[in-house]
């Protein structure tokens, strides 16, 4: 397909995790109402950002991927006729989790899964804590309307992950997220890590001549001192922004994406083509010096 309508879901959670899911349906529903054909939820949507805590008894939020979520998600995938991206707490196996997206199919079929591979340690993120890095590699989801690349939140900074999904045929690139402003921080750092996330995100598009597609979560959480920015955007494959969410309020999008650009920008901008592959053996080395 040469054009798709992607649907972003940028939402506040609760405790009830199931509150949460079946808010999550109500909006793909109204996604789907305005065109969407692939829909793309929030990082841990089923959840508040449990991560803010070392707490054992978090981990009684995960599950089974395939489970419980991906099988009330693939009934509405199938009803709508959309692809939904779901990025859900996985229980692997007795101790051993994830931070695991799911891709649903327009005809309610499970296509697979992606596991997070840059996991952070950060105050009030503490995902180590909780989540194995992915063992999967990165991945490409060959859905009805599109292949698609996923990564998640952490991955976004990293150019390496997106260099690597694009080069295994990604047409758009899905980031769900969750990211946000510790309260007590000042409007001028806010903007600048605000302004940082973003330009990592669009440079990505531009390097390899891909849409983006970056969905956060919203609202206040660990009891006020901790504010996500939504601030979820769409840009095209030139990085030129075709949508930016508010910081503050929920919402509900759908965004068109012309996949033909991606072949435009490439014979423009040939970045991709004029790559010196030969030169990049030293990117595997953790630092290049002496040792």
């Amino acid at each position: 397909m040469s054009k798709v309508k992607v649907g972003l879901v940028q939402m506040s959670c609760v405790k009830d995790k199931q509150e949460n899911l079946n808010k999550a349906i109500e909006k793909v529903r109204e996604a789907a109402a305005k065109g969407a054909q692939i829909v793309c939820l929030q990082e841990l949507f089923t959840s508040l950002y449990f991560c803010d805590v070392e707490d054992y008894d978090n981990f009684d939020l995960a599950e089974a991927i395939p489970g419980p979520s991906t099988d009330a998600l693939s009934i509405v995938a199938k009803e709508l006729g959309v692809v939904i991206i779901a990025s859900l707490f996985e229980k692997r196996a007795q101790g051993l989790y994830h931070n695991t997206t799911a891709i649903l199919d327009a005809d309610g079929s499970y296509l697979g899964k992606y596991r997070k591979m840059h996991i952070p340690d950060d105050p009030a993120f503490y995902e180590k804590f909780y989540f194995t890095p992915g063992d999967l590699g990165y991945k490409v989801f060959q859905t009805k309307f599109g292949k698609i690349g996923v990564l998640i939140c952490w991955d976004q900074w990293y150019p390496e992950a997106s260099r690597i999904t694009a080069l295994m045929g990604a047409e758009i690139m899905f980031y769900p997220t969750a990211i946000g402003w510790a309260t007590d921080q000042d409007e001028e750092t806010n903007q600048d890590q605000y302004n940082a996330w973003q330009t990592i995100q669009r440079s990505h598009a531009v390097a390899n001549g891909v849409p983006v597609v970056s969905v956060n979560r919203v609202g206040f959480e660990q009891d006020g001192a901790m504010k996500f920015w939504g601030g979820s955007f769409v840009a095209n494959a030139q990085g030129k922004l075709l949508y930016l969410a508010s910081h503050d309020q929920e919402e509900v999008q759908v965004v068109d994406l012309d996949l033909n650009q991606t072949d435009y920008f490439r014979k423009h901008w040939p970045f991709l083509r004029d790559r010196r592959i030969e030169t990049y053996a030293p990117i595997t080395k953790r630092f290049i010096d002496e040792d």
